[in-house]
């Protein structure tokens, strides 16, 4: 499929499987040198860094823990802006080496929200790895450890992302060509 078709919206095609693929084994190569010996814990952001996490994790070869968390950060059905909880998180992180495991980081905002409660938690260390990173939309002081891809500040689905619901099974990546 070169295109695909959303309710009002349709998207191409920007990045292959096999693109992809080769930046998430980038990315476990660097981890499995840089947590060598930190027996880090993988926090997994759902819904959408389930299939990156996936893949990436088959590749990653250190001893760790895994959990899956969804972030609490509405107060009716608008945002606060801030975590307000990590909805799922059963493990202790206090003195723990922490990989946060997100599909994409655009402004930044769930990603700082997310570092601010775990190191209020007590983490040691806390890293950031995302599949996407938006460096032109970032609004928050982050360090993203490991980025699997930088990409321009446009709407995408695939592999995990999606819009209002759809597209998160799609093995490439689409991008928006109409609003």
């Amino acid at each position: 499929m070169k295109t695909v078709t959303f309710k009002d919206k349709t998207f191409r095609v920007s990045i292959s499987e096999a693109e992809l693929l080769k930046a998430v084994d980038n990315v476990a190569e660097k981890m499995n040198a840089d947590l060598e010996g930190k027996n880090p814990l993988f926090l997994i952001v759902l819904n959408g860094a389930f299939m990156f996490a996936s893949d990436l994790l088959k590749r990653v070869e250190i001893p760790a823990q895994l959990s899956f968390v969804k972030v609490a950060s509405y107060s009716g059905t608008a945002s606060t802006g801030r975590v307000t909880e990590l909805i799922g998180l059963n493990e202790e992180v206090k003195g723990r080496t922490i990989v946060i495991i997100e599909d994409i980081v655009d402004s930044g905002r769930t990603m700082y929200g997310m570092v601010e409660k775990l190191k209020s938690l007590g983490a040691d260390d806390i890293r950031i790895a995302t599949l996407f990173f938006k460096p032109e939309a970032l609004k928050y002081d982050l360090n993203i450890d490991y980025a699997a891809m930088n990409i321009p500040n446009d709407f995408i689905v695939g592999y995990g992302l999606d819009y209002d619901g759809y597209g998160r099974n799609l093995r490439d990546i689409y991008t928006l060509i109409n609003s």
